[in-house]
This record gives structure tokens, sequence and C-alpha cells, in this order.
């Protein structure tokens, strides 16, 4: 039973594209993940994830309102809500934005980035997913803008760069299979660096990436996850995971700072928001696949959650409020 698992089954990760960037100081980028990266590379339209795995030398890196970190070979840094971030050889250097860079991104293709100016050397794999803006929304909620998996961690960081120096060069060779090879490291890149912040968290922190790592909230929320439409009770999801009905509302209060079936209220809105946005199916019979057993009572609930009415979602008018389906760490 692994709730982090089963969200990222959800996410849906369509693919990666990778550039080989080999920098020379003094340089300076401004680097933008925007939606129109997503058309040029054939990523399907989405949520990009934007990351970048250093394989020679050191550089820094900033986003706005943080204080900059320096990244060494074989050290991991991920922007999980696709935010612009300024990538140099030196803190405090004017940027120049990446997209106006002459060597331009070949649709559906990696390409090698040469820039800067002819000092030490730095050489990092620049990579993009796209996930479903909405299915990601209840584990992007609970990052951190930037995710940084440290050179001192050995193991994760040799296999990382490894399987990364292997997807790029079996991507530019355009042997069969590789589109599905890069789409599959990618996610296992994501997993890794969503492990090594779950193995920073300190032992008391709340939200709902601090669930995953609690035996027994981690463990209901695996189960709800699973299986979101069948008819459970605290008492039910208690006796699976080994503990009270009393025991597991209070731990969920404590880690989530909600009440269990509050969560799963909120999980199946969001799985009937993804039914609306993915398939034809009537809306009663969506109501009845996500558990409700009335129509009126699912149709509040939905407009609370996402400011419209089930109708209005589906035909693009999301509403202006957040889904709300995550607790904020």
């Amino acid at each position: 039973m692994d709730a982090l698992s089963d969200v990222l089954r959800a996410v849906r990760l369509t693919g990666a594209v990778f550039l080989d960037a080999q920098f020379s100081a003094p340089w300076s980028l401004l680097s933008d993940a925007k939606p129109d990266l997503a058309a040029s590379s054939r990523l399907e339209a989405g949520h990009l994830i934007h990351y970048h795995l250093v394989t020679q030398g050191t550089c820094f890196t900033q986003i706005e309102q943080s204080e900059p970190i320096e990244l060494h070979a074989g050290d991991l840094i991920v922007f999980p809500h696709g935010d612009t971030h300024i990538l140099s050889s030196k803190v405090g250097l004017d940027p120049v934005p990446s997209s106006s860079l002459p060597s331009a991104m070949e649709p559906g293709a990696p390409t090698t980035l040469t820039y800067g100016g002819g000092g030490d050397q730095t050489r990092m794999v620049c990579g993009f997913m796209s996930c479903d803006p909405e299915l990601s929304k209840p584990l992007l909620a609970a990052l951190p803008r930037m995710l940084h998996i440290g050179s001192r961690d050995a193991v994760a960081s040799t296999w990382i760069e490894t399987s990364l120096r292997y997807l790029l060069d079996d991507s530019f060779s355009a042997r069969p299979g590789s589109t599905t090879i890069v789409a599959k490291l990618a996610e296992l890149l994501f997993v890794e660096a969503i492990r090594g912040y779950l193995d920073t968290l300190p032992v008391n922190e709340r939200g709902w990436v601090a669930g995953l790592r609690d035996p027994f909230v981690g463990r209901a929320l695996a189960l709800m996850h699973a299986a979101p439409t069948k008819p459970w009770t605290v008492r039910d999801l208690g006796r699976r995971v080994g503990i009270s009905r009393s025991g597991l509302a209070q731990r969920f209060a404590d880690v989530l700072g909600q009440p269990p079936m509050h969560y799963l209220t909120k999980l199946r809105l969001h799985l009937a928001a993804q039914l609306l946005r993915s398939t034809n199916r009537s809306i009663a019979a969506i109501i009845d696949e996500v558990g409700y057993e009335s129509e009126p009572a699912f149709n509040r609930a939905f407009k609370r959650s996402f400011g419209v009415p089930p109708a209005a979602f589906r035909r693009g008018a999301t509403g202006s409020k957040a889904l709300g389906f995550a607790v904020a760490a």
C-alpha cells in the first residue's frame, strides 16, 4: 500500500525532452518553463516540471525571493511548480533569457546547447516533464518550489547520472523504443527527487507529503487512493491499518489537519473532475462512479471545491477557486 505510487500514477507524466548543456564561465541564464515549450518539444499540454542534473563543474541556481544554491557535479535540482529561475557561473551576473540563445530545441529531439565566455566548464543535462495540471495538484501543492538532491547522496547521485547519460545518448540514437525509455526514466528521476525530499522532512512536519511517512496515515491514504469509491468508514480504515478509529482520526488531524472522511470527499471530487475533463460520460454516471448517492449533494460539494457546477467545469469554466484537495505543508 503506497499512496505516493498511487498519486504518481495519476499525475500522468507524458514525456521528456533533454538538452546536453555545455557552459563556460562567465555565463548566466534565465530559464522559464513556459507552456509553449510543451508544443515545441512535443510534450502534451499541461503543467511543466523543469529539472537539471549537473554532470561537470559547479554553478548556482536561484528563484525569486530565495537564496542561491550552489550545485556541484552529481547534484540534481527540480522545479515542481515550473518556477522561472536563474542558472549561472556566479551569483549576481545579469541573466540572458534561455529562449534567446541561437541553438533552439528542435521539435521532439534533444539538442546540445553551448554558451558562455570560454572559462571554467560546467555541463548539465536539462529536462522537462509535462503532467496533467489538475491530477498533479495533490502532489505538487505539497512540494516546495525547489527539490535538491546533493551529490553527497552517492548512491542516488550515481544511478541518476548514469541513467540520464544513457537516456541522452539513447534519445540521440533514435532507436526504437527511445520515447518510452525517456518517459520512464524521467518519471524515476522525479520520484527520486520526491523521496529525497521526504528524507529531509523533520519528524514533526505536517502536510500531505509528510503524511506519506506516517505508518498509519500513509497506509490509510493508500487504501483510499486505491479504492476511492469504496464506502469507507474511519473504523474500516483503522481496522485495515492496525489502529483504533479514534487513533486514526487523531493522526489525520495532527498530520493533515483534517478528518479522514473530509479527505476522502475531496479525493472523490478530484476523481470526478478528472472524469469530467477526460471522458464524455454523463454527469449522472460520473456521480455514481465516484460513490455519491445524491446528485444535489454532489453538485453542492463540487461547486464548493471548484467554484462552478460540474457542467460548467466540463465546459472549461473552472472558476477562481483552487482544487483544495491537498493540505498545505
